[in-house]
């Protein structure tokens, strides 16, 4: 069956990547020059879920989605409402197999990685299926760093570009549910049923798990709480990429994902802040990615 084209107005900054088609494909534009070959279309990952059994570590349980390689377009167009300069859309491949945990880390896998709860939790304010908080980036280093003396297997932070395929599953809006209509504390319709944000969360935080899914199967990736990236924030470069893993170095490591207490507009696909990797926040946990 062919492919149906989808009306919209068509953003310059999009020009060399050709049109927006259902069913999740992009396809190049190539200029027919005399000879030249035409390039082969480039497909995004086919939304099939593969949602793992519990991974147990030491009969602590995790779980998982295989996320397959693919292609996106990572960052938005100027049109999308909400959007921040530095999400300048550009072509990224994901060339290997990587699974993500289908929600943030919780506190009750924190407690019995590490053995305590972080400095600044309240035991009685909340219970083991909140996502952890007040953790640093080097604080995920270290409980990382545990995991991995537990299990064979290789635990680790997800890139942003990893974060952002994952988050999107496919699909191009400003959520992965649909666009957005609110980008402020107001509701928003699609991300009232995808996560907690400053429109429905009544100013706290609130279990992993509540809301509905993406495509893929992960949970909680638009608000609830913010999650640490592998990667230092830097400006992207409007050149396709392959598995890019940031800048050298900066002033903060990635955040991404908005949270309870974020404006939706902060809660889009694209959006990206940055923290110091010592920083701590009640708004900001982590999700795993196991390589292979």
């Amino acid at each position: 069956m062919p492919l149906k084209k989808k009306k919209r107005k068509q953003n310059p900054i999009f020009s060399n990547l050709g049109e927006i088609f259902e069913d999740s494909v992009l396809k190049k534009s190539v200029e027919q020059d005399p000879g030249k070959d035409v390039d082969e279309p480039v497909e995004y990952v086919e939304p099939v879920v593969h949602i793992e059994p519990a991974t147990h570590i030491k009969e602590i349980p995790f779980t998982f989605v295989k996320i397959k390689p693919g292609a996106f377009i990572m960052g938005s167009p100027e049109y999308e409402a909400g959007r921040n300069d530095d999400e300048i859309p550009h072509e990224v491949k994901i060339t290997g197999v990587f699974h993500m945990q289908t929600t943030p880390v919780t506190l009750g896998q924190w407690k019995k990685v590490m053995g305590s709860i972080p400095s600044g939790v309240k035991a009685d304010g909340f219970a083991d299926d909140f996502p952890v908080v007040l953790v640093s980036w080097n604080e995920c280093q270290s409980f990382i760093r545990r995991l991995n003396r537990l299990d064979t297997r290789r635990y680790r932070l997800p890139s942003e570009a990893e974060w952002e395929y994952a988050c999107r599953a496919g699909s191009m809006p400003a959520f992965c549910g649909g666009e957005i209509s609110e980008c402020f504390q107001g509701h928003d319709k699609v991300l009232d049923e995808l996560g907690w944000y400053a429109g429905n969360s009544n100013r706290r935080m609130h279990p992993v798990a509540r809301k509905r899914s993406n495509d893929w199967g992960l949970h909680d990736m638009h608000g609830g709480v913010m999650e640490w990236c592998l990667d230092w924030y830097g400006e992207y470069s409007p050149e396709p990429q392959s598995d890019p893993g940031g800048a050298y170095s900066g002033q903060g490591r990635v955040v991404r994902g908005g949270s309870w207490f974020a404006n939706a507009r902060n809660c889009r696909s694209a959006s990206r802040f940055h923290w110091s990797p010592d920083s701590r926040s009640d708004l900001i946990g982590f999700r795993l990615v196991r390589e292979g």
